[in-house]
């Protein structure tokens, strides 16, 4: 009975972080909605008036991106902005072809008058992180807007952004992610899901209370003396980003985040670059927690909620851990459920924590109607893609429990960017893409192994017991099977 209590308890402690989770997205749900009836009374520049427009520098931090640089190049050529007041600084640590292609672009697009350097450097060392913070030794604005290679703002990004500064606590100004090839297929479905929940209700719901956002390593701007007095950047963990906006918070600057203002991007096509990016998120997330733990819990300028929503933001990626423990030991839980008759008040009580599923389908409902509109019609589309967003998010389980661990655990890992494509329609071809390598991960045997692990899952439901089976479970393996067979074929498709 030893080793079925441990398992029993450690399942159940698992259940309830994930339910702790739960709760603190539903009141989040609740600030996001408390916030459409709030007036935006912040001051704004005047950028009609010449004294007050502030000197802005774009920053585009690229690595070996031959795909999109022409593209990111072109569009950022087009923003409208007094060039007087304007530099655009291209931080290219690239080590292929792009580098020459590039230099000779920003030439030409030189001949138009505006002020774009070409900046590259003889190491990586920091990786993006390093790059910005060279980039900025020798910037001329004291607005610092940046964006990756992938991302496209409207020629007047900037007037809807740069009027919050006049606000001089404001430290950063963050917008939403909009998504170029949300329908390219069922992946970039479900990560433009994942993200628009992030970017509705968390950033929404947390900026909105005074609670701590993070800026998200692009589409944002922020005041160079702000990243000055947090520290500049540090290329200690995956995501500099976070680790940038908790320090900077923790010395009183004040974040605005930009529901209204969208900055469309690629998401990643191929199952291997979300991968990639997926494990960099979620270990970086762990490292921050780890880095920003202590910090948090001591720092004597923030409410107790603040630190609470800090925490739990800060744990988002260990949440994938919980749930592969409650996945796996769900199997175990099932026969001794049907083994230990006197254990059954137990087992009532925890069916409770079927609320966690029921309270992430209400919050994640009103991201969706938000985004595409109510309608018994458009819930109906809901419940479908918010089923199957659950099964492949917990399909990547594994793979971003490990990045999770790899993250609380102090492992050092290189920085590895994100393939991007360039493609916009599923009949094109993205096998000749020269960034994705050819080989198979350790892990996705791993995940093939736990498809068949809930399968067996799924047969264990006809046969326990004496009376028939027990289906309590079914649906929850079924997912699981579901999601771990997409990402165990998409794998092996894609060649990861």
């Amino acid at each position: 009975m030893i080793l079925e209590t441990i398992t029993i308890i450690i399942y159940s402690v698992s259940l309830l972080l994930i339910f702790m989770y739960a709760l603190a997205q539903l009141n989040l749900l609740f600030n996001y909605l408390s916030s459409k009836k709030q007036k935006d009374n912040c001051p704004k520049f005047d950028l009609s008036n010449p004294t007050e427009i502030p000197y802005v520098t774009i920053q585009l931090p690229v690595f070996n991106e031959m795909y999109v640089m022409e593209r990111l190049l072109n569009n950022i050529a087009k923003i409208d902005y007094p060039k007087d007041k304007l530099e655009i600084q291209v931080l290219d640590d690239s080590t292929d072809e792009t580098v020459e292609s590039t230099r000779k672009q920003i030439e030409k697009i030189q001949t138009t008058g505006l002020d774009i350097k070409h900046i590259t450097r003889t190491d990586r060392q920091g990786f993006k992180a390093g790059a910005l913070k060279e980039g900025l030794e020798i910037a001329k604005g004291d607005i610092i807007a940046i964006f990756d290679s992938d991302f496209l703002p409207k020629p007047d990004w900037l007037k809807h952004t740069v009027p919050y500064f006049k606000d001089e606590a404001i430290g950063v100004v963050q917008t939403r992610w909009g998504h170029i090839n949300r329908n390219y297929s069922i992946l970039t479905k479900i990560q433009a899901f994942a993200l628009d929940a992030h970017f509705t209700l968390e950033q929404v719901g947390r900026n909105s209370k005074g609670h701590f956002i993070n800026f998200n390593g692009t589409a944002g701007l922020w005041r160079k003396t702000c990243i000055i007095d947090a520290g500049n950047w540090e290329g200690d963990t995956l995501t500099e980003d976070l680790d940038l906006s908790y320090r900077a918070q923790l010395k009183n600057w004040k974040f605005k985040y930009l529901e209204n203002v969208e900055t469309p991007a690629e998401l990643p096509i191929v199952i291997s670059a979300a991968r990639s990016q997926q494990f960099r998120w979620n270990k970086g997330g762990a490292e921050n927690f780890r880095k920003m733990l202590k910090r948090v819990v001591t720092s004597g300028n923030i409410s107790a909620k603040t630190k609470i929503h800090g925490l739990l933001h800060l744990l988002n990626s260990t949440m994938f851990l919980n749930v592969l423990i409650v996945g796996i030991l769900s199997i175990p839980m099932l026969y001794i459920k049907n083994e230990y008759a006197h254990l059954r008040p137990y087992f009532y009580i925890m069916s409770f924590f079927v609320m966690s599923t029921i309270i992430f389908f209400i919050c994640y409902w009103f991201m969706y109607k938000n985004i595409y509109g109510g309608g018994f019609k458009n819930f109906i589309k809901y419940i479908g893609m918010f089923f199957v967003f659950f099964s492949i998010a917990m399909g990547f389980s594994l793979h971003n429990s490990i990045a999770v661990l790899e993250g609380h655990w102090g492992k050092k890992s290189e920085f590895v960017r994100t393939p991007k494509f360039n493609l916009s329609k599923y009949k094109d071809n993205w096998k000749n893409n020269k960034y994705i390598k050819p080989t198979i991960s350790a892990h996705v045997i791993f995940e093939g192994l736990l498809m068949l692990y809930f399968g067996f899952g799924m047969y264990s439901a006809f046969i326990v017991g004496n009376q028939g089976g027990d289906f309590g479970l079914f649906p929850f393996h079924l997912m699981l099977f579901a999601g771990f067979g997409y990402v165990f074929f998409k794998s092996l498709a894609s060649k990861v």
